[in-house]
């Protein structure tokens, strides 16, 4: 079995300051052997740190459409930002990516319209139903688990990590699987592990984000550019 973190960022993320090497040291300490990074319309991090973890690491990213953010796993390519929902999941599509979509109905700026959620529904592949920085308004982890039960659709639970601290507070545990198809039959068998992040966290990301230039400015990593 496998203890897999699906959404995370590095410091290749606008409001996060974790090296990929941190990542890596973090991720064995608290045994974390499956991780999906997911930086900010960035995958530059992702590739690198799958090439120097010592567990296995899925590409990803978070890509801020142009009504919320959609997560794309597997990827091989960048996703520019901006685009709408469609476009956003058909470009992960064509490259043989799984779509993701993180924290659905969280009161934060950053989720996926509704309305953009039921126009993307037929090619939407896993659902956030548990994100640990849903720690003020909750209630927004209960809707997006009646919506995936009501819409059959495969779901997972994630620390949504942007401190080395947050890294496997949640998460699944999973069976091994090879590529994205044996990942979702996998992800059905999991096993949610859900913990909330300190309510802090979010103060701690918007100021690191405000230090760095906003969300716009896109980063490389510090010692590592």
């Amino acid at each position: 079995m496998l203890r897999a973190e699906l959404h995370c960022h590095t410091c290749y993320s606008p409001d996060s300051a974790s090296s990929l090497e941190d990542v890596v040291r973090q991720c064995q300490k608290v045994g974390v052997d499956c991780l999906a990074v997911t930086d900010h319309n960035c995958l530059h991090g992702a590739l690198r740190l799958r090439d120097m973890a010592p567990f296995l690491v899925i590409p990803g990213e978070e890509i801020k459409s142009s009504e919320g953010e959609i997560i794309g796993l597997f990827l091989g390519q960048e996703v520019p930002r901006g685009l709408s929902p469609q476009e956003t999941v058909a470009r992960i599509k064509g490259q043989g990516g799984l779509v993701y979509v993180p924290h659905p109905f969280s009161w934060r700026a950053s989720g996926l319209a509704e309305s953009a959620l039921e126009a993307i529904l037929p090619s939407v592949d896993v659902v956030e139903v548990f994100n640990a920085r849903n720690n003020i308004f909750r209630g927004a982890n209960r809707k997006a688990e009646t919506f995936a039960r009501q819409h059959g659709l495969t779901v997972a639970a994630a620390s949504d990590a942007h401190l080395l601290s947050e890294l496997g507070r949640s998460g699944v545990v999973m069976p091994e699987f090879d590529g994205p198809q044996g990942f979702l039959r996998s992800l059905t068998q999991a096993t949610m592990v859900r913990a909330y992040s300190p309510v802090w966290v979010h103060a701690w990301s918007v100021g690191r984000r405000l230090l760095r230039g906003g969300q716009n400015r896109r980063p490389s990593c510090p010692n590592e550019a």
